[in-house]
Parts: structure tokens; sequence; C-alpha cells
């Protein structure tokens, strides 16, 4: 769980990007010694002392009317509105200007806590350059290095002083499923007919819902919490119109749910976007079910269900595991079958199974199909231990974790997968050697 949303902003060219890198440990922005390289809004987690945050990255705030400014400019006022804490990363090689005081009025609009990082500050001779920046009013100031490293668990120490009180949360009984898929494939509908009531606003206008909505509701004496999510856009059109909180909450509702209801548009052709969408859920290891809406609009014989279904699986072979079911939102068809699916997905991501059961399968599976031999090397199996639910993650015991190839390790998993099923889940499987 998300302890806090972390926004990272300022000028261009001062190491925000860099610093974002580090932070999350790994390459996900473009960094160049140039001005302007960074334009949409970047997400990555980051890990400092058992807390969890959200990074968001984003482009360099500029005075001057430049190409794509105003939409770095409502990029940054998107994160600065998500974000719980703001670093405010400037260049302490150049000094403070006008810039960074018109900045510095923005952020102190946002009420929001901000720590200023005076970045590029590589060795303590230049330390005192950090001291001119209390002139912008700001409580915390840390000299920084985003490059080599320097002050950058002081800032992490900081955000954690600045945590928000956690939030109470409510019924935290309950089964949690969030509904996601690009703009305009039925899921706001989806949710009314799964409630029976008009619980959100449907319309035919792509991106009516702006944020992610969670409605409690009760079926056989078993809560439920139904989280319908914005349409997510492709990261270059998140800043248009009311598309602007739908990518990052998005994230968050998926994160939070027990189960993923993944809704495409049955009548229409399978798009980018749309496997953009499902890997973030596959990608948080999210249980998952995709939904076939719109079915009442398809033209239909006896073979129609099988060749599309095919597709699907084609298109996202990934999702393998996945459950497909079709509906209509509209007709109420087949919606009566979700939340008993719902549950049943649920259940198999929940399954836990014995270590000697689970051997069996296991040394059943290795003599039928030993491992392949790798320059001369085989992989020896001793033992494999289910280690977590919700995804299931089983530990495999070896000789030699370098010789346990993915084709091997996906025979294993559909070897699991036939024996205890563990339907709309994934599986995580890691290898282990004897001195580890």
């Amino acid at each position: 769980m998300i302890d806090a949303v972390v926004a990272i902003v300022g000028q261009p060219n001062v190491g925000k990007s860099t610093l974002f890198n580090r932070l999350i440990g790994e390459r996900l922005s473009i960094v160049l010694d140039e001005p302007g390289v960074t334009r949409d809004r970047l997400y990555g987690t980051c890990e400092w002392l058992l807390k969890k945050f959200r990074v968001i990255d984003t482009g360099g705030i500029v005075l001057k009317d430049l190409p794509f400014q105003k939409e770095i400019m409502m990029q940054v006022d998107i994160a600065l509105d998500e974000a719980d804490i703001i670093i405010y990363v400037v260049d302490a090689m150049i000094g403070l200007d006008q810039t960074d005081r018109v900045i510095a009025k923005k952020l102190h609009a946002s009420n929001k806590p901000i720590i200023l990082a005076a970045n590029k500050i590589d060795d303590g001779s230049k330390q005192d350059r950090m001291y001119d920046y209390y002139a912008l009013g700001f409580d915390r100031v840390i000299a920084t290095s985003s490059a080599h490293g320097i002050g950058v668990g002081d800032l992490l120490d900081t955000c954690i002083e600045y945590l928000p009180p956690k939030r109470k949360k409510s019924n935290d009984d309950a089964l949690k499923f969030s509904i996601i898929g690009r703009p305009n494939v039925g899921k706001s509908s989806l949710v009314n007919a799964i409630l029976n009531q008009e619980r959100v606003i449907v319309s035919e206008i792509e991106g009516t819902t702006r944020d992610a909505i969670d409605t409690d509701f009760i079926v056989n004496e078993q809560p439920y919490t139904i989280i319908d999510t914005a349409g997510i856009r492709k990261r270059g059109k998140i800043y248009e119109k009311i598309e602007k909180y739908a990518l990052l909450r998005s994230m968050s509702a998926i994160e939070r749910s027990d189960v993923v209801l993944f809704v495409l548009d049955a009548s229409i052709e399978i798009t980018d976007l749309d496997k953009h969408v499902a890997g973030y859920a596959h990608d948080m290891n999210k249980p998952i079910i995709i939904v076939l809406n719109k079915w009442d609009d398809v033209d239909k014989d006896e073979h129609t269900f099988h060749v599309i279904q095919e597709k699907v699986r084609e298109e996202f072979l990934y999702l393998s595991y996945a459950p497909i079911i079709t509906v209509s939102a509209l007709t109420k068809q087949r919606v009566h079958q979700i939340i008993p699916l719902v549950n049943q997905v649920f259940e198999s991501a929940s399954l836990r199974i014995s270590t000697s059961v689970l051997n069996e399968v296991i040394m059943d599976a290795i003599t039928l199909t030993p491992p392949p031999t790798h320059q001369g090397k085989r992989l020896k199996v001793n033992y494999m231990t289910q280690v977590a639910v919700n995804p299931p993650t089983f530990l495999l015991f070896v000789n030699d974790p370098e010789l346990f190839h993915f084709s091997y390790k996906r025979y294993l998993e559909n070897k699991i997968r036939e024996a205890f099923g563990f339907i709309g889940t994934p599986i995580v499987i890691k290898a282990r050697g004897k001195e580890e």
C-alpha cells in the first residue's frame, strides 16, 4: 500500500529526472543535458524505511512561452494536486533567480509540505550555496547531488516526517475489485448494471469518469467495494481536458484491488491502448478477469464466441490465466455471473498449497519432462514451497538458479495450474540456490 505520493518539480535541467531515477532505482525518465526533455509525468515507486512512495516526475517549469509549455504546466498542476509531498529541485550551481521566486509562490499556494533540494552540490565546499534558498520561505532545504546520491537519504527521511496521517480505511473486510479499461468501453455502465442502480454518471462522452469512485455493497452477506476508474489514456494525452487524473488514480485503484475487471469493447477491434491498460494490472500481479462488454452489439453465430476468444488470447498472451466473460451492461446479459467469478478468482489468488502435495506435482512434472541441459549443466530441483498468496508465490530450491530457464519455469507453472487451478491469478515462481 502506498503511504504517500511525492511529486518532483522544478525548472528544466536541474536534475529532476536524475533524482526520480535514483529514487525508484530504474532509468524510466530520459536524462539528457538539455532543457525540456521531460514533457509527460512519469510514475514509479520508492521504498524507504518500510514506507512506500509513489513518485511523480514532471516537466520543467519555465516562464517563457516555449513549445509544449502549456501542456507541461498543466501536468505540473496535476502532479501538485495529486501529491501529498512536493520536492522542489533547484540547480544550486546557478543560484537563485526570479523564476525560482515565482515557482516558490505557486508551491506555497498548494499548502502541501515542500522540501527544497539544492541540487548539484557534489562536495562539501559548495554546501553553503544551499542557504540562499531559505529566502524562498521553505522550512526544509537539503543539499543534494542526484547524480551521486548525496543527500537523497536525507530527502527520504524528511518525506517520512511529512507523511500524511493514516486515513481510516472503510469496509476493510470487503472484497475490493476495480473496473479498468480505455475510455468508452462501458465501465461506468457496467458498474451501474452490477449495482442495479444509478450510482455513477453514465455518458457516451469519453472520459466522463474523472476520479476513482468507490461504492460499497453487499451480496449474500459478503461486503464488496467496487472501484470505477477513469479511462486510461496514453501518457502523451494525459493532460487533455478532463483526462488529467486518469492514469494516477487508475494505478492507485488497481493497486488496492483484490481483483481487477479488465473491460474491452467486444464490438470493435482490440487496440494497442487496450494492451497498455491491461499491462498495468498484470505488472502489479493482480488477479484479472477479462470482460467483453457490449456483447449485444456483436453480430453473432455459433462460432462467434470461440473466434473472439481466440483473438483475445492471441492479443493478450500474458493473460492466458485470465477467464473471459461476455456481458452487456445495457441489457444486463450475464452481469449476474460477474460477482461469482470475482469470488472464484479471489479464492484462487488466496489458495495455499501444502508443501508435500505441491512437491508431488512438481516431482511428477520433472519425471515427465526433465530440465534441459545448458552448457553441459542440468538444473537439479530439490523441492518447492509456497511462500505467499495474493499472488501465489512459490520458491523453488535448486542447484543453480542460473539454470532455471524461463521456458522451464513456464512448464512448471502450467503443471501447477493443471493440478490446482489458480484461475485468474498470476503465479510467481522464484528459484533459490543452496547457498542463498
